[in-house]
């Protein structure tokens, strides 16, 4: 077994799952490893906490030009195993492809980057810039391991693990969930009239956003698609003789590049304050988001992407550039202005999947990918 599949089955065996998810130990134990595997081949590595007991692990290669640096990033985290129809621990190889929680999403890709880091070390010959290898934590819930790595980072270029199939992915989708509730007031269905029905009210609601929801379809991005909006979780009333004085949704709006959340979050409030004119006595407020992310888009012109497009046309796979729905951690480092791309091995439609599995042969050529890159960046 090539090594680099080695490490991913020795990831994929240790439980990671996120500790904000029910009987999730975090990823101390992942950090641990990785540690370990750096220390082992004489890298410098450090440990960057960003909650108690749950570090980002930060390896760094000197390079040539120590005014530049490129990093590689890739999270520890995974989902609950909850519904999977296989061992998630158990890291079996069939036809070509490794299962597991987590194998694709995003230990693959993390294992490739290892590899690709210490690669470069063995090689005696320093890289032409100084290389950050960075593992996280947190990426499937709340972002807080990229948040707390990027809070003093500078870099000229960054490389974010996630399933792309081997594409080279210059743009994604941003997202913004929040609630909106009504408020009504409680009486006897047997006299409706004495009551303010909070459900009515919402489902007026629910009209006008699935209406204004058809305007972002008829303006779609290059790469993206348009923007979409789902209101995917409603609760309303006690029980079935009761006027019901409450009712709520929670909203999925996934935003393009050029969007602002506060400017999106600000039409939304326009059409409750409209409904609220055109409907006296429905009172709907809307709450703050329970998770925001931003959309991202690197310029086809940038060193990184030339040179990522070079290398897979070198490595006869597909060199056009792309684009996906869902987010990652590659937004917060495009927010200070680093030129970012997510590529990776194996496709995120297997992620948090019943059966995970990823492609070995994409382990090791997205290790050839990476090694590439790092080799010539800043050259």
């Amino acid at each position: 077994m090539a090594p680099v599949l080695e490490t991913l089955s020795d990831l994929v065996r240790i439980n990671s799952i996120n500790s904000s998810y029910e009987g999730g130990p975090g990823e101390a134990a992942v950090a641990a490893y990785v540690r370990r595997f750096f220390e082992q081949r004489g890298i410098e590595v450090r440990e960057q906490e960003v909650f108690p007991g749950r570090n980002n692990v930060i390896a760094r290669i000197p390079g040539r030009d120590a005014s530049r640096r490129i990093v590689l990033e890739a999270h520890m985290d995974t989902v609950s195993v909850k519904g999977m129809t296989m061992d998630p621990f158990d890291p079996i190889i069939r036809d070509g492809r490794l299962h597991g929680r987590g194998s694709v999403d995003d230990k693959a890709g993390l294992a490739a980057m290892m590899h690709a880091a210490a690669d470069i070390h063995a090689s005696g010959e320093p890289p032409p810039c100084e290389v950050w290898m960075a593992a996280v934590v947190d990426e499937e819930y709340s972002f807080r391991g990229v948040v707390k790595l990027c809070a003093d980072l500078k870099a000229d270029a960054a490389i974010v693990a996630e399933p792309t199939e081997m594409r080279c992915v210059i743009a994604s989708k941003g997202c913004v969930r929040w609630r909106i509730r009504t408020r009504g007031r409680a009486a006897h269905s047997a006299k409706p009239h004495l009551g303010i029905n909070a459900i009515t009210a919402m489902a007026r609601i629910v009209l006008a956003l699935q209406e204004d929801h058809e305007r972002l379809a008829r303006v779609p991005h290059a790469l993206l698609g348009p923007g979409t909006c789902n209101v995917g979780v409603i609760h309303g009333g006690v029980q079935v003789n009761f006027v019901p004085d409450e009712a709520v949704i929670e909203i999925d709006r996934r935003l393009l590049p050029g969007e602002e959340v506060d400017d999106v979050l600000a039409h939304y409030q326009s059409i409750l304050n409209d409904l609220a004119t055109s409907h006296p006595g429905l009172v709907a407020e809307m709450e703050k988001p329970m998770l925001q992310d931003w959309p991202f888009q690197t310029g086809e012109d940038t060193a990184l992407v030339a040179l990522s497009r070079e290398i897979l046309g070198e490595m006869s796979h597909d060199d056009a550039v792309c684009g996906v729905p869902f987010c990652s951690d590659a937004s917060k480092f495009a927010r200070l202005g680093i030129p970012t791309i997510l590529f990776g091995p194996g496709s995120i439609d297997q992620a948090h999947a019943a059966v995970e599995y990823v492609e070995c042969a994409q382990v090791e050529e997205a290790l050839d990918f990476y090694t590439r890159v790092l080799g010539r960046f800043g050259a």
